[in-house]
């Protein structure tokens, strides 16, 4: 097999698909800004392509030769940009097969931007021709190391949840799917949902938090208003501020098809 090419190689899923290739002894190019950091990130035996997402030359050259992309990019207000600019790559280079790292839900015109976002990319790519894969990933577990700060400070937790439960995912769980049906025929044109084995809520969270740190991690579960002021005060962007809103009304914590959306700790 030629080599993969993974995009997004340096983020919290992109990495583990790196890992589980090479644990499949298949050969891994990574396409990223900073060889600095993917050295440190990803270790030895990946070939590094070097490029942005907005400079087609160098997604050409990244693409050369490749037999199939992991396609994976930063949330922001650029992905529909960035991930159809890999895929309109990849038809040019006669790519066989792409894997996407897609969200619970999608829909595009949703107030949810992710939803939208995905719902776009994913249309696109299929309209391109190429045979693609779907992985729509939960909340991954990952996330909650973002509230490694204000646990250590304060002893809480906080997010927009309520008591909804979610079936979180080990990010390397992910990976490994990812590494199958990268390498392994009789996936293309399927939709994988990936959750974890059980849903839980923010309250269970906080008593693992407990029982693995040895002292007392309490869940708060925190009010629009506050939500929106926390990651503002964080200096975050404005939109994941804006969507946290609308994140938060999808839930019902009775349903768990709503129950694998991505709610992120909030700082308070």
């Amino acid at each position: 097999m030629n080599a993969i090419l993974v995009a997004g190689a340096t983020g919290n899923v992109g990495r583990t698909v790196v890992a589980a290739l090479h644990a499949r002894g298949t050969p891994v190019r990574a396409f990223l800004r900073d060889e600095d950091a993917a050295r440190r990130l990803l270790g030895p035996g990946t070939e590094f392509a070097l490029g942005d997402f907005r400079d087609p030359a160098s997604l050409a050259r990244a693409l050369r030769g490749v037999d199939a992309v992991f396609l994976t990019s930063a949330d922001g207000p650029e992905k529909v940009a960035h991930e159809t600019a890999v895929i309109g790559a990849a038809v040019a280079a006669s790519v066989g097969r792409i894997v996407k790292l897609s969200s619970p839900h999608v829909l595009i015109g949703s107030d949810l931007v992710f939803w939208d976002w995905h719902g776009r990319i994913e249309q696109h790519l299929r309209a391109s021709g190429v045979p693609a894969v779907c992985l729509r990933a939960g909340f991954l577990m990952s996330n909650l190391f973002s509230a490694a700060d204000m646990i250590s400070a304060t002893g809480r937790i906080a997010a927009p949840a309520g008591d909804a439960r979610i079936a979180m995912i080990d990010p390397l769980d992910v990976g490994a799917c990812a590494a199958v049906t990268l390498t392994t025929d009789g996936h293309a044109g399927r939709t994988y949902r990936l959750t974890g084995p059980q849903a839980v809520s923010y309250h269970d969270v906080a008593a693992a938090l407990s029982t693995a740190t040895g002292r007392s991690v309490r869940y708060v579960d925190v009010s629009d208003e506050d939500a929106r002021a926390g990651l503002s005060a964080s200096g975050a962007p404005d939109w994941p501020a804006a969507a946290l809103v609308t994140i938060k009304g999808a839930y019902d914590p009775d349903n768990l098809f709503h129950a694998n959306q991505n709610i992120p700790p909030v700082p308070v």
